[in-house]
């Protein structure tokens, strides 16, 4: 094992620019966003990457139909999500982008390490590729003779490439993975990729002869690297680039399923063509798969026309409101569907009238009865609100731990909950007498305490919240958090 020394390396999937950027990239950016937070929070360095992919015969045509330059194309696109991740306050290290000059230098001496050691050879691929894919697919993958993820016929191409003698690493990857030595996760993931691999598979191709918009091999140039191969190694190349070498190998890779395959065996067993089979220490610690978004039951799609942008999510609910509600809708790592219509009954319910109303009654309790934050033993909702504080913090770090970012967040509203009961209870509004009067503003210092807590375990998850929190709660002046709508 690698000595990283307190250094946590985290990183989303590059997101292809053919199209804007969607709630599913948003998804995976919040959740390595929120762990980075929780990690930096317990004093630990933190790179946070992630990026855009911004090669192949996709984006090319993508650019073609915007009547554009490749290059031009990607320029803008690569803009737009590094804007929205700002919108949401997302913190990344750095943003990578394929077409950097660096980063292509980089993958051209990878591959030529590889050559060397004589894990590439050429050969002719006859086959189905589906550009949607950006992959090469086999008979028994398409339905009624498409693509099942794109609808389309897939082109059949034969051509000759470069290819990588996938097959001489799969035992090895399947050992590590059954090992947990590559830890793939949930569960399902991993069974799903142990299937793959005991189903068989081939060497790959690396390189494609008609594809003009990539790198080029550097020793043929008219073949471009697959954009696989030079998507995958945005990982290793930024370290490299930057000098964080330190911070290798990843500690966390997020994915969806769509791109298990690729990370969890092609990327091991380029890894280890090129540090040497007994060099695991070099591999990613952790794959997650996340799970899926459906809206209405049905896949994201433009020609459904049910694609919902982060964006307008952010101009409608603000940023931290739709951090809260993109991470909570279902179980991370679980498939699950949405709908606009959900989104706002839960901002009313759990923002506005929970959070929101908890936070304006406590601070302008305070304000009314002029009661200061602190704990006082005497009171009698001490011994609760310690328990519930203490179990709180104690459940977030595990359920980040375990990468449960929902349950965590659930456990933060289960401390509103309380708050919210003991103000029913004790109604320190009402105006008695003078012994009355000094145990409710005990009572009310305790929701204040309690108040500044939530406000802490806010943080990673709904940052300007909590700073807003913190700072009425100094200032003595209740403003709306979360209006209603």
């Amino acid at each position: 094992m690698v000595e990283k020394k307190n250094k946590i390396y985290l990183t989303t999937p590059i997101y292809y620019v053919n199209a804007l950027p969607h709630i599913g990239h948003a998804y995976t950016t919040l959740a390595i966003d929120v762990l980075s937070r929780y990690y930096q929070a317990q004093g630990k360095e933190v790179f946070f990457l992630t990026g855009t992919d911004e090669h192949g015969a996709k984006i090319f045509e993508a650019a073609r139909k915007a009547g554009k330059e490749p290059q031009v194309f990607c320029d803008e696109m690569a803009e737009l999500f590094k804007k929205t991740w700002q919108d949401l306050n997302i913190d990344f290290s750095y943003f990578i982008r394929t077409t950097y000059k660096q980063h292509q230098e980089k993958v051209r001496d990878f591959l030529t390490v590889l050559k060397e050691k004589g894990y590439l050879y050429k050969s002719v691929y006859e086959g189905n590729y589906c550009v949607g894919c950006e992959k090469f697919i086999t008979d028994k993958d398409l339905v009624e003779g498409k693509c099942p993820d794109h609808n389309c016929f897939p082109q059949k191409i034969s051509e000759e490439n470069w290819f990588f003698k996938l097959k001489e690493f799969l035992n090895d990857i399947e050992k590590l993975i059954a090992e947990d030595k590559i830890l793939v996760s949930p569960a399902q993931a991993k069974a799903e990729v142990l299937g793959v691999i005991k189903q068989g598979l081939d060497d790959i191709s690396i390189s494609r002869k008609n594809v003009s918009w990539g790198i080029p091999l550097p020793w043929e140039s008219t073949q471009t690297i697959y954009v696989w191969v030079d998507a995958l190694l945005n990982y290793w190349t930024a370290l490299q680039n930057l000098g964080k070498t330190a911070f290798w190998p990843p500690d966390l890779h997020l994915v969806g399923r769509d791109i298990l395959k690729f990370h969890c065996i092609f990327w091991p067993a380029l890894l280890l063509a090129y540090y040497g089979r007994e060099n695991i220490e070099q591999l990613p610690r952790h794959i997650f798969c996340h799970g899926y978004f459906t809206v209405n039951g049905q896949k994201m799609s433009k020609t459904i026309g049910n694609v919902i942008s982060p964006n307008d999510l952010i101009q409608k609910y603000g940023s931290d409101a739709t951090r809260y509600l993109l991470l909570t809708q279902f179980p991370f790592g679980n498939d699950g569907d949405i709908s606009l219509s959900k989104l706002a009954q839960k901002y009313n319910s759990d923002l506005a009238k929970g959070l929101g109303n908890f936070a304006a009654r406590v601070i302008t309790l305070a304000k009314n009865t002029q009661s200061d934050i602190g704990f006082f033993k005497t009171s009698p909702e001490y011994e609760e609100l310690q328990k519930g504080i203490c179990t709180t913090k104690i459940m977030i770090n595990d359920f980040l731990e375990k990468l449960k970012i929902d349950q965590a967040i659930d456990a933060i509203w289960q401390l509103v909950k309380i708050g919210d009961k003991i103000i029913d209870r004790e109604k320190p509004w009402q105006n008695v007498d003078i012994s009355q009067k000094e145990k409710n503003k005990k009572v009310i210092a305790d929701l204040l305490q309690i108040l500044k807590e939530i406000a802490l375990m806010l943080q990673p998850f709904m940052p300007q919240t909590a700073q807003k929190i913190l700072a009425q709660i100094k200032m003595g002046k209740a403003e709306p958090l979360f209006p209603r709508l």
